[in-house]
């Protein structure tokens, strides 16, 4: 799923995460940024999260424009 930042807070790692394609608000996982290049996150950050059994938003993760499939940005063309 990919989503925007709506809140987070380093000292705590409380946050919530808005997903793109229906709204919705999911709060972060106490683990949620565990394995992840991200120490903090700041609202409006656009981010790739995963939920887990429970329903919170975990294994937040920066992705590529590709990945996150932003129009006009498809796979690398090679000219070989």
């Amino acid at each position: 799923m990919q989503g925007v930042i709506k809140s987070f807070d380093p000292g705590s790692g409380v946050g919530v995460v808005i997903c793109d394609t229906d709204m919705v608000e999911y709060e972060l996982a106490g683990d949620a940024l565990e394995g992840s290049i991200f120490r903090m996150l700041r609202q409006g950050q656009r981010v790739i999260f995963e939920l887990d059994e429970s329903g919170m938003a975990t294994t937040v993760r920066m992705g590529s424009e590709v990945d996150m499939g932003t129009p006009g940005f498809g796979p690398p063309i090679h000219n070989d």
